[in-house]
């Protein structure tokens, strides 16, 4: 069934006149909007088979599948495959996450069925060839090795240890050396025929096509997917918070830096409080050069390479995390003068320039995010995986202006505490 609204474009931002929504036949999400200034078409989309499903045993197999869509399909080769891709100037690719393997690409409007009868092929017929799963073996081993004597990535690895204790999102989705090397061909088998399917699956396509017409190409190399014994994700252990300050530290000798990362749980993409949280974090160490964490770290002190917050939120759970690089002698400073800026914003709040600042830079560089086709899909995946609406980024910027200071500091106050942080190092 498609559902669309025949209204003339109102606005540049995408919204309920012109995003078109329809559901295949086998349940597949479709999002489509034309932009007829460009002759290509970007596509983008998920489906739920991430490293939630794998055991502690073979962690990084879901990352390991995806990597071998590619490799090889009943009908295609792994050099087929790229030489066909490349014979046209299109691209695609998969990734995973912890709840879904990605996909993305892009191609010129009249090759859409090309694009598509390859992403179709890699989903549903892949035969995971032993020599190119060696291959793509050793380089994941490689990746792990470098992982390993990576200050940032280690620091990052810890802190997740760190916050998520024994829940599953403790886990790093590439896995470590001995679970690749443990992963079989029939593991790989096992765990597509298993958790690759069309149940809960959307594709975003933008570009030089009429939405019918893109749904009509979808439903014919898509639509007839089925897999019926498709398992549903597992129900997750509640996250339990933080009661007390917990470090840990990574030693890796011979390096110059060392890395650096402070953090809390954060609001989910859904809570109430998301905008504001997310703005307290754009003034504590995003805005300008990188807000008041990298002016007090970075400029004022000189402790940092850089410095700056971030805050990463899900559908299950959020994060909310200071990054530094500093020379290895300056970590303690460093981190203190970190806690003394989450202590001021729980204490003092924001000013309302800072704020003001903060929203007006939301507001501005929205419509930047639309400028590609590309840009747009990825909006479009956005607002789904949230239940955002098909308004949303019409109503976004009165969402971001109506965020008070009280409810910034609330916010801030609701999810930072100086006594209960996880601090994870890693370097010499």
């Amino acid at each position: 069934m498609a559902k669309q609204t025949g209204k003339p474009l109102q606005s540049s931002l995408p919204g309920p006149e012109d995003i078109f929504q329809a559901t295949l036949s086998n349940g597949i999400t479709l999002l489509a909007r034309s932009n007829f200034n460009s002759p290509s078409v970007s596509m983008s989309g998920y489906l739920r088979a991430g490293s939630i499903f794998e055991s502690d045993e073979k962690l990084g197999l879901a990352d390991f599948v995806s990597s071998a869509l590619m490799r090889g399909t009943q009908t295609r080769t792994f050099d087929s495959i790229y030489n066909e891709l490349e014979s046209v100037g299109a691209s695609l690719g998969f990734d995973s996450s912890v709840h879904t393997a990605s996909f993305g690409g892009r191609a010129l409007a009249e090759d859409l069925p090309l694009l598509l009868q390859l992403l179709s092929e890699s989903l549903t017929t892949p035969t995971f060839p032993k020599k190119e799963i060696e291959k793509l073996r050793a380089q994941l081993l490689t990746g792990l090795n470098i992982r390993a004597q990576d200050t940032a990535d280690m620091a990052a690895l810890n802190f997740d240890k760190l916050l998520y204790g024994n829940h599953p999102y403790s886990r790093p989705s590439d896995g470590y050396l001995e679970t690749i090397q443990s992963i079989t061909q029939a593991d790989l088998q096992k765990f597509h025929r298993r958790h690759f399917g069309p149940r809960g699956m959307v594709i975003a396509i933008v570009g030089a096509i009429a939405p019918t017409k893109a749904l009509e190409v979808a439903e014919r190399f898509l639509g007839s997917w089925q897999v019926p014994g498709q398992v549903v994700a597992p129900e997750l252990p509640p996250l339990k918070p933080l009661r007390k300050t917990l470090m840990r530290h990574q030693r890796i000798a011979g390096k110059s830096q060392s890395d650096l990362i402070v953090g809390v749980f954060g609001p989910r993409r859904k809570d109430p409080e998301f905008f504001a949280t997310s703005l307290a974090n754009s003034i504590l160490g995003q805005f300008g050069m990188m807000g008041r964490i990298g002016e007090s770290v970075r400029e004022r002190s000189g402790l940092a390479y850089y410095a700056y917050s971030s805050l990463s939120a899900g559908a299950h759970s959020g994060s909310w995390e200071v990054f530094a690089g500093v020379n290895p002698k300056n970590v303690k400073r460093a981190q203190d003068l970190i806690i003394k800026e989450l202590k001021r914003l729980i204490k003092d709040g924001v000013t309302r320039a800072e704020l003001a600042d903060s929203q007006a830079n939301y507001v501005g560089r929205l419509p930047l995010s639309f400028e590609s086709n590309g840009g747009v899909a990825g909006s479009l995946i956005n607002i789904h995986r949230y239940n955002l609406g098909l308004d949303f980024y019409q109503r976004y910027a009165g969402i971001v202006n109506r965020v008070t200071r009280a409810e910034v500091m609330e916010a801030a106050r609701k999810y930072l505490n100086p006594e209960a942080l996880a601090i994870s190092t890693a370097g010499p």
